[in-house]
């Protein structure tokens, strides 16, 4: 019996995956930096969103976007830090993006609609790489 494997990409999964994780994890690089150079506002926007313990919240946001961010990139305890980001980011979906809560204007309700959703699906992401694991190009394989 003949066994078909779909989508064997052989010797370019991992090249794949290190490919995915960089697309995956773009995002917190660009902002988890943006929000280091610019602590000080991160932390008035953590208060604006009444975030709890705002200092705290913004280290908290800085250590999981940018570092964690450059440790997922290199593939350094990989499958950890991917659930810690699901965490994190589900975290932020909620907090940050609570749709339910918006009142008036009809775009930025979708907006903020939109960016809880797509906090979702990143999560999904997360926990789809905590499961895969980085692949071979990577610190974890090494």
């Amino acid at each position: 019996m003949n066994t078909i494997r779909y989508l064997d990409f052989g010797s370019g999964k991992s090249l794949i995956l290190l490919i995915a994780r960089i697309l995956l994890i773009a995002l917190f690089l660009i902002f988890g930096f943006s929000k280091l150079t610019g602590f000080e506002g991160t932390v008035q926007y953590m208060t604006m969103l009444h975030a709890p313990l705002p200092t705290l919240s913004a280290i908290i946001a800085v250590v999981a976007e940018a570092l964690f961010g450059v440790l997922i990139v290199i593939g350094f305890y990989t499958r950890p830090i991917a659930v810690l980001l699901a965490l994190y980011t589900l975290g932020t979906a909620i907090i940050g993006h609570a749709y339910w809560h918006t009142t008036g204007d009809m775009m930025q309700d979708l907006n903020t609609k939109i960016h809880f959703f797509k906090n979702i699906s990143i999560v999904g992401g997360f926990l789809l790489l905590a499961i895969t694991g980085p692949g071979a190009i990577s610190f974890d394989k090494r």
